[in-house]
């Protein structure tokens, strides 16, 4: 261990520092010695984000609030001495997965539409298009490259053409459930099995719908640590 500590300090006393085509270079190789930064409290929630920094629990002064996505929402202060920011929470969402863009038997679509979305006028007419279809008349589809249609029943004892609208707007789970649901296009298409599938045809507006949600949900619930101050949001 002496022969250890001494060829330590041997080692230190030879480094230099070498200057060559104006730049200037160390013969040993230095490590920085970096500050520690907190791993943040993760929170599955925006109500429970709101609460821990209304409580100041960590005490970190004024903090950059940060909408991410629709799903994630974190809170950081400013950089250190090593220009690395402290993250002390984050929100991200607890949500479901939803199969948009694959088609699927009409029972998982149904139960998809029925757990996965929020009840509306077009939820309630695309459940009773696939709750009624006839298997054997899936191949009597007809199709003007918009709208289709389809052989159904139509009451108790018949059968009748019922025409499909496209596209269609809903609003499925996929943003943090304290806040309105974004509203979505999609277009609703059905394939002999019978299997039905939602193609997302809104170019991602809902994403930033979404995101200026939380933002105003975050004004509103933190808008006298804002005016004081303490937090600045930004999407």
């Amino acid at each position: 261990m002496i022969k250890e500590a001494l060829q330590y300090i041997t080692g230190l006393a030879s480094q230099k520092t070498l200057e060559i085509n104006g730049q200037q270079y160390s013969n040993h190789t230095l490590t920085l010695l970096r500050q520690p930064t907190p791993a943040p409290l993760v929170i599955r929630s925006l109500s429970g984000f709101v609460d821990y920094l209304k409580s100041r629990y960590d005490a970190p002064g004024k903090l950059m609030i940060h909408i991410e996505s629709p799903t994630k929402v974190s809170a950081f202060g400013t950089f250190n001495e090593d220009v690395a920011r402290s993250t002390f929470a984050v929100a991200d969402a607890l949500l479901p997965t939803i199969r948009f863009d694959n088609f699927m038997d009409v029972e998982t679509f149904n139960i998809m539409l029925q757990s996965l979305f929020v009840p509306s006028e077009t939820r309630a007419t695309l459940l009773k298009v696939v709750g009624n279809i006839k298997e054997e008349n899936v191949q009597n589809t007809g199709d003007d490259g918009v709208a289709q249609q389809i052989t159904a029943k139509t009451g108790v004892a018949t059968v009748g053409t019922v025409t499909i609208p496209n596209p269609v707007t809903l609003l499925p789970y996929r943003t943090f459930v304290e806040i309105k649901q974004p509203e979505s296009l999609f277009v609703f298409r059905m394939r002999s099995g019978p299997a039905a599938a939602l193609i997302e045809a809104d170019g991602g507006a809902w994403k930033v719908e979404a995101m200026d949600t939380i933002k105003a949900y975050l004004e509103e619930a933190l808008k006298e640590e804002i005016s004081a101050g303490d937090f600045v949001i930004i999407a």
